[in-house]
């Protein structure tokens, strides 16, 4: 369990703190993450990567010369948002290009494409790599489907020395993409990891059993087994990885010869718990039956590359080489967590830039109708917060039968930020519209992964729908709400049945236009349409999940509902009886 901790919603930050005080020499701090503190060539591509928390030395600790230029951190387990790796990426542009890679999660790709489009608005060439290595998420047939675990570094170090070479953005993207369909990851576990101030981990394996394909996030495992000896354990790995040999990583005419040997880079990487010397143990094995296999382990690495804070677990990563791409993964580097050869690096000044100060948005003009709605827009936020933070054990619980159980803690820093956000909006006499948007921008940074970005987007359509002319009427809600299914669907490609908020947001979409539509008032439309939602969270309980992290585990969560659709309909249900309230203080006025 994780012991040493303060507040738990100020963890991600303190942690960030502590690790630039204690690697200034590398990095130092930007807001969303850490860029490099060393100077970098003028006019090369900068690769800036990222993702949630609670991974170290991923993704922090890869920031430095000859290996990443700056690394966007998400909260505990959660993406980071639009605004942070845009922060960063604007930090770390050398003036060539910014390349983004990150894990293959749906979070995480929202929010990367977003920065990515608007780098490109500016002018900025701007590409991404998702990294898709682990073979237990999807089958081979859909690979792009599979999520990034300890292949991250195989990609990352390879795409970077590109880049520190002077390489074209055309041909750092190339070799990101061959080194991702070359690196084939697989893990397992033996203990749940346990984030802090919780009480119990976020998955439990039974004593002497061992979770089979777990993911990085606490993802349950796709099978149990026994525990089994190290030796036997290395030879599951290996077995595993060596039925998927991606094309091209063997020459038909020279397999067999000197010419024609195999040469694999191999990573076995602890999870957080299990011991440097029994990853050794492990290895020993593993080093036997690769060179049996007739594979040349070239710079074997073994210890915490990509962990999930306190998981007992281990998993083993091969990476098929060719002449450039062992060249480019031996070239210098120096960050905090992984350097090799010597690397001359020049500490900045103080003065040297590289951070970016946020900006106080200014606040456009609005009718006193519409700064009156702001005022219920806060109170309805409001009772969000207090039904989020009743429930978010409960919601994590849910989250947790299939996925990684983070929903709650992420729903709450989200709304918590939302509030804040529009508070701030009121008090400075923002409208409607406005104070949706300050909120919309808040939830979507401050809680980072899928849940903030599809927050983010709804709170942004309705407030684009009411304005900061009139007092938000009937109408303009609905189609606030419409607009808000269209952009969520749109964007994050979930559709009803994919169990998902989606199964919650479209049923309450139309129940709402339909009680609008025939005349009631908004308080009676809401109330009635908030039992709609109701009823369709209830029955995701009935659906397999098709979207998310939750895709590769869908059995387990037959019977449970969808946390995201559970949560939506609790607060559309908070939302009324603030309408509730506001009515009759209204008639008794």
């Amino acid at each position: 369990m994780t012991r040493l901790f303060n507040e738990p919603a100020a963890f991600a930050d303190e942690m960030i703190e502590g690790f630039v005080a204690s690697h200034g020499r590398w990095v130092k701090r930007v807001s969303g993450g850490v860029v490099r503190n060393t100077k970098s060539t003028p006019d090369t591509v900068a690769l800036v990567i990222g993702g949630g928390s609670g991974h170290y030395p991923a993704f922090a600790g890869l920031v430095g010369q000859g290996l990443a230029h700056g690394a966007a951190m998400g909260n505990l387990f959660a993406s980071p948002s639009a605004q942070q790796v845009y922060n960063v990426a604007k930090a770390a542009n050398n003036g060539a290009g910014v390349l983004l890679g990150y894990g293959n999660y749906a979070g995480d790709v929202l929010h990367f494409t977003q920065a990515q489009e608007r780098l490109r608005k500016e002018g900025i060439d701007c590409r991404s790599i998702a990294v898709t290595d682990d073979v237990s998420s999807a089958p081979l047939a859909e690979r792009a489907k599979r999520r990034g675990i300890a292949g991250d570094l195989t990609v990352f170090k390879v795409a970077a020395a590109a880049a520190e070479a002077g390489y074209t953005m055309d041909r750092i993207m190339e070799i990101a993409e061959r080194a991702n369909d070359r690196t084939r990851s697989f893990g397992v576990a033996f203990t749940g990891c346990t984030l802090p101030g919780a009480d119990h981990p976020l998955f439990s394996v039974p004593e002497g059993r061992m979770a089979v394909g777990m993911g990085i996030h606490g993802e349950p495992g796709i099978g149990e087994t026994d525990i089994p000896t190290a030796d036997d354990l290395a030879e599951l790995l290996v077995a595993k990885l060596l039925t998927e040999i991606p094309d091209g990583a063997i020459d038909a005419a020279t397999a067999g010869t000197a010419a024609g040997k195999r040469r694999v880079v191999p990573i076995l990487n602890g999870l957080g718990s299990v011991k440097y010397e029994e990853l050794f143990v492990v290895y020993r094995r593993v080093a036997q039956l690769l060179a049996e296999a007739g594979l040349e382990a070239v710079d074997p690495q073994v210890g915490e590359l990509v962990t999930s804070f306190d998981m007992a677990g281990t998993s083993l990563t091969l990476f098929w080489l060719d002449d450039e791409l062992e060249s480019l993964w031996n070239a210098p580097a120096d960050a905090p967590a992984f350097r090799r050869g010597a690397v001359t690096a020049e500490v900045l000044e103080a003065s040297d830039g590289g951070e970016l100060a946020d900006v106080k948005l200014s606040i456009p003009d609005a009718t006193a109708e519409s700064r009156a709605g702001a005022v219920r827009i806060l109170a309805a936020l409001g009772a969000a917060k207090d039904v989020v933070d009743a429930n978010a054990d409960e919601l994590g619980r849910i989250d947790a039968i299939a996925g990684d159980g983070d929903h709650g803690i992420g729903m709450e820093r989200g709304v918590r930020a939302a509030v804040d956000g529009a508070r701030d909006a009121v008090a400075r006499g923002a409208g409607a519209a406005t104070t949706l948007h300050f909120a919309a921008d808040a939830w979507a940074d401050k809680a980072g992964g899928t849940s903030g970005a599809l927050w983010g987007m709804a709170l942004q359509a309705v407030g684009d729908a009411i304005g900061d002319s009139n007092a938000p009427d009937a109408g303009a809600v609905a189609a606030g709400v419409a607009g808000a299914a269209a952009a969520i669907m749109d964007f994050g490609k979930a559709k009803p049945g994919d169990k998902t908020l989606v199964d919650v947001l479209v049923p309450f979409r139309d129940a709402l236009a339909a009680g609008v539509n025939a005349g009631q008032s908004l308080t009676d439309a809401w109330g009635a349409a908030a039992t709609v939602a109701q009823q369709a969270a209830e029955d995701t309980a009935r659906l397999l999940p098709l979207m998310g992290r939750a895709r590769p585990h869908a059995e387990k969560s037959l019977g449970t509902p969808d946390a995201g659709a559970v949560s939506m309909a609790l607060i559309v249900r908070a939302i009324h009886n603030t309408l509730i309230e506001q009515t009759t203080i209204k008639e008794n006025a």
